[in-house]
């Protein structure tokens, strides 16, 4: 008796609806190369009608289109299974707007899972022999002059150009309670994921392989989502890694309904704070052509984020704090963090650095949000520059905290042709964006408070001249420098261990 009360009480909390919809059921045919865009999206409408459970995708190659994922529907790719981009644009294109390979909107309990891999077809859709390039800066105000990104010596670290391509891999818009795990995803035509306004999402052991030479290729990228898990992954991106934004609606929504825009608070599924905060990221190795890890941009604020054992290498910028838009930033923590970075040929934001924040305007009409309480600790990095930490203004960036940072600066083999400059793009004023500067150990400009405790420095006998101080702190107000371990670069002439300029209320101790 009591046996069957359980199987009874077992049955009300499993859901009847845990089934199984093999896409090969609904007409999928693998290794054929037919589309098999409508038989796939036929087991998930099926399996969500029916109340949920796995759609799996068996092993072998299927190609697709364009997917939508549904409420309760676990897309299950088993060992050996391939889901496949189509490299036909037509292939995306729904209504006049173009879409990626996955995406779901306004749905609740989804994952992807398994041990098999998403393939995007990316690289068909980029011209391997053109570089890619944008207007965003102006060589007169780099060092190199009209020396600067030439591609005399052909593509080099890239990017290469496209005309067309489909959006982002998969797309997840106002999503709740998401699992993605396990899964190998690879040659993304644009961002691998954006978890868009998302809330309760965990990615797990995930790898994530792209196509180093395409732009904008970025891994997991959490657009104003909370309460996001990401560990365990290995992600290797022809630009960020992951990311997490502010972005909000202005960023290709194309949802089902005429709330587009409505307000957080009135919204019923996913984030309803407009918050980007609560985000965890751990044990992961990264590499990427632009920042390994990047948080900032976007109208909407972050908050309550935490990076921790995590591997960062071959990377044009090692972790980046940006303030660009109305959203502000603060309680950031970065530990236990190892970092390998140098300079990048081609059309890449960063110029090698292992630390970047930086609160700048990309639009004067909008007003910057500020940069509060960041904290470093235990980072240990090698790189070709220094940390910048940079404010446009005063008391824009605040409370910005290392300790025990083991920093080595090593000359590379672009040192000469893209070094001794700043990269603080996107800005408003090309004059900003790469411009000029020697490159310190660490520089500060308009920091409220900053506090160094066990910095370490060593610099390469080998590197040239516009290598110069130790530290550099300009417009630097209130702070203290303890255990500071450095020197001028060794072949400054002008370099000091500590330069200072228009500083007031910094202790420095040894």
């Amino acid at each position: 008796m009591k046996y069957a009360i359980f199987v009874f009480l077992c049955a009300l909390v499993i859901p009847l609806w845990a089934a199984d919809y093999n896409i090969i059921d609904f007409g999928a045919v693998p290794n054929n190369g037919i589309v098999c865009t409508k038989a796939i999206q036929s087991a998930i409408d099926q399996c969500s009608l029916k109340g949920g459970g796995r759609v799996i995708i068996p092993a072998g190659e299927f190609l697709s289109g364009t997917l939508l994922l549904k409420d309760h529907v676990n897309l299950h790719l088993e060992s050996g299974a391939l889901l496949k981009g189509s490299a036909s644009l037509a292939d995306y294109t729904h209504n006049e707007r173009v879409y990626g390979l996955i995406r779901a909107w306004q749905a609740v309990h989804i994952a992807i899972t398994g041990l098999g891999t998403i393939d995007g077809s990316g690289t068909p859709f980029f011209q391997a022999d053109i570089p890619h390039v944008g207007a965003d800066f102006d060589r007169s105000y780099i060092r190199q002059g009209r020396n600067y990104m030439t591609f005399e010596s052909g593509i080099g670290d890239g990017p290469i150009a496209y005309e067309s391509r489909p959006d982002m891999m998969v797309v997840l818009l106002r999503c709740e309670t998401v699992t993605i795990r396990d899964v190998t995803f690879r040659d993304s035509p644009s961002w691998t994921f954006r978890i868009a306004d998302c809330d309760d999402v965990l990615l797990h052991g995930i790898r994530i392989k792209n196509n180093l030479l395409v732009p904008n290729s970025d891994g997991i990228h959490c657009t104003t989502s909370r309460n996001v898990r990401i560990s365990n992954c290995d992600i290797r991106a022809g630009d960020d890694a992951i990311i997490v934004t502010g972005f909000g609606d202005e960023i290709n929504v194309h949802g089902n309904d005429s709330l587009s825009n409505a307000q957080y608070s009135k919204r019923t599924v996913g984030n309803r704070t407009g918050y980007a905060e609560n985000i965890v990221v751990t044990n992961c190795t990264l590499l990427s052509r632009s920042s390994g890890i990047r948080v900032g941009y976007g109208a909407n604020s972050i908050r309550h984020c935490t990076f921790s054992n995590i591997v960062i290498t071959d990377s044009n910028r090692g972790i980046g704090v940006f303030a660009r838009d109305e959203g502000s930033i603060c309680d950031i923590q970065f530990s236990n963090i190892t970092i390998q970075t140098r300079l990048f040929t081609g059309h890449w934001w960063g110029n090698g650095e292992p630390i970047h924040i930086s609160a700048i305007a990309r639009d004067k009409a909008v007003p910057v949000g500020s940069i509060q309480r960041v904290k470093f600790d235990n980072i240990i990095a090698e790189s070709g520059s220094g940390i910048v930490i940079y404010g446009e203004k005063p008391q824009i960036i605040r409370d910005v905290t290392l300790e025990d940072v083991h920093l080595a600066i090593k000359r590379g083999e672009h040192t000469l042709t893209y070094g001794g400059n700043f990269d603080l793009r996107p800005t408003a004023d090309l004059k900003d964006a790469v411009f000029q500067h020697d490159i310190a150990g660490l520089f500060a400009r308009h920091v409220e408070h900053l506090d160094i405790d066990g910095l370490q420095l060593i610099w390469d006998e080998a590197l040239p001249s516009f290598y110069s101080h130790g530290l550099e702190l300009e417009k630097v107000i209130g702070g203290r420098i303890n255990n500071y371990t450095g020197s001028p670069a060794p072949k400054s002439k002008k370099g000091e261990t500590i330069h200072m300029q228009d500083c007031r209320d910094i202790s420095a101790q040894p």
